[in-house]
């Protein structure tokens, strides 16, 4: 396991993370009940993880409660806990977004279902449109300098939002976000036109979830062998998949590179996004402890050149990104003017 800066901060995370989205009984997401979820993390502690993420509505607050009860014996001194605020807890018209009553309340909250007096990492879970940013800003400053929370962050921002709370918290001289969590996969690679270089120059690091797409990069699921059981059978679409032929065009070389390497499918759609750059922590996750024990090993496996840009070129989206660059050359200066659309950054 190697360990990464976050952001600008002075804090080292795992490069593989555990969520904790399977804990609690929905019977969707999963069935991760006490006794399993300390087994998983004591695995994952093992194998050097440090860091683990959870939300104040995974199950109702389940999620958090299975946390606080397996997080004793020495376990909280060993983790960074991450949870977020922003979604629903009530039927009020105060119990949802990200004014500065219901961010604090909601932390307090929190920190008494997972048993501990702070924080590590406590993100805004997705953009609220209706409460001013200053407002939300000032309210996780406020967390920060109470002890009730050690850094701040985002989940699901566009760029623009980022830019304008970064902004807010610089003005202000408040605490600024210092990573961003977002869905960013071998299928869904839109976060490199505008979040990835934002990321690299603002020193706002990503932690990465849904890794695996909701399993369908796992490697298990082809265009000839899809799944009959399972959320991915009962027209739950998150991540959602908008184009099924590329996914089984990505899934076929996935399977090419992991049979060179001799391992699973899933082991190198995570390898793929830790070898990208700004990539703090890949968040993890699993049904079962062999499913955990599995990704875990993604840690150690290093892709070469040529598997990489067989990945990449399999992967290169297909949209064309509404912003564009004139390059202009001593003919074009003449009248002919040349557009060329750029590719994400990276290629």
């Amino acid at each position: 396991m190697d360990y990464r800066l976050l952001g600008r901060s002075g804090l080292k995370v795992s490069s593989l993370s555990i969520g904790t989205v399977t804990f609690g009984n929905d019977g969707l997401w999963g069935a991760t009940e006490l006794r399993d979820a300390q087994r998983q993390i004591d695995l994952c502690l093992d194998h050097g993880v440090n860091l683990i993420d959870t939300a104040n509505v995974y199950n109702a607050g389940k999620s958090e409660e299975i946390l606080g009860a397996a997080l004793v014996d020495g376990r909280r001194d060993r983790l960074l806990v991450s949870s977020k605020v922003r979604f629903s807890t009530g039927d009020g018209p105060n119990d949802r977004g990200l004014s500065r009553w219901h961010i604090i309340r909601q932390c307090e909250a929190s920190l008494r279902r997972m048993k501990t007096d702070v924080i590590d990492i406590y993100h805004v879970h997705e953009w609220d449109g209706l409460t001013p940013l200053e407002e939300t800003m000032e309210a996780l400053d406020t967390l920060i300098k109470q002890g009730k929370v050690r850094y701040a962050a985002c989940s699901n921002y566009s760029a623009w939002h980022l830019m304008k709370a970064l902004a807010i918290a610089d003005a202000a001289h408040q605490q600024r976000f210092v990573a961003q969590q977002i869905h960013y996969t071998l299928q869904a690679r839109e976060a490199e036109y505008e979040l990835i270089p934002l990321a690299i120059d603002q020193g706002v690091s990503l932690l990465i979830w849904s890794p695996l797409g909701g399993g369908w990069l796992s490697g298990k699921y082809t265009r000839n062998s899809k799944p009959d059981s399972g959320r991915q059978v009962t027209g739950f679409r998150e991540p959602p998949i908008y184009d099924w032929e590329k996914l089984w065009d990505i899934v076929d070389v996935i399977n090419e590179v992991a049979a060179e390497h001799g391992v699973s499918g899933a082991q190198v759609s995570l390898a793929w996004l830790l070898q990208r750059p700004a990539v703090a922590s890949v968040i993890i996750g699993g049904r079962t402890t062999e499913q955990f024990e599995d990704n875990l090993k993604a840690a150690n496996l290093k892709l070469s050149a040529d598997q990489v840009a067989r990945l990449d070129k399999v992967s290169q989206p297909n949209l064309i990104y509404p912003y564009w660059h004139q390059s202009f050359t001593a003919q074009d200066r003449l009248g002919a003017a040349d557009l060329v659309l750029h590719k994400p950054y990276m290629d």
